[in-house]
């Protein structure tokens, strides 16, 4: 019985003199350390494109969170707001869009006509929806195809942001 408790009474020894080593060798406990805030997300806000002297201008409105391709494009069809800044979409009372993506190709059902639409407007469309497709980890080389309420094909042709 001696030799089991002579063996049990070294390794208790040897276990106490590493652990007596291990906190004698200078290693400090480095405590909670305070720094900045944590990032809480991919974007302050929602990326889109108004016009300015007749070119594209990129607005980023706080959103406080990540949106998606029909939030951007509902923001961008409220308006410019007081930013100073224009748009080629007519003012409408309806901002819903329906967003489909497939094939490399975005496709907004807007509900807007042809008409309430001019060229600039169709590139705010069209970069609003890019922006908001990368934003939130897509290609920036998809395509966009807009659908209006005044034309019944679904086989308009798909366009890339100018810029």
């Amino acid at each position: 019985m001696r030799p089991v408790r002579n063996a049990c009474l070294a390794v208790l020894t040897l276990t106490v003199l590493t652990l007596a080593a291990l906190t004698a060798c200078g290693a400090q406990d480095p405590g909670v350390e305070t720094g900045a805030e944590a990032p809480t997300g991919l974007a302050d806000g929602t990326p889109l494109y108004f016009v300015r002297d007749d070119r594209l201008t990129l607005q980023v409105r706080e959103t406080g969170r990540l949106g998606t391709i029909g939030d951007a494009v509902s923001l961008l069809l409220t308006g410019p707001g007081d930013s100073g800044l224009s748009t080629a979409i007519d003012e409408v009372g309806v901002t819903r869009t329906e967003v489909t993506v497939s094939s490399g190709v975005i496709t907004l059902r807007l509900p807007l006509a042809t008409s309430e639409v001019g060229p600039l407007g169709v590139d705010q469309l069209v970069c609003t929806a890019v922006a908001g497709h990368v934003q939130a980890g897509g290609s920036p080389d998809i395509r966009v195809r807009l659908l209006f309420t005044d034309v019944a094909s679904e086989t308009g042709p798909a366009r890339t942001c100018p810029l």
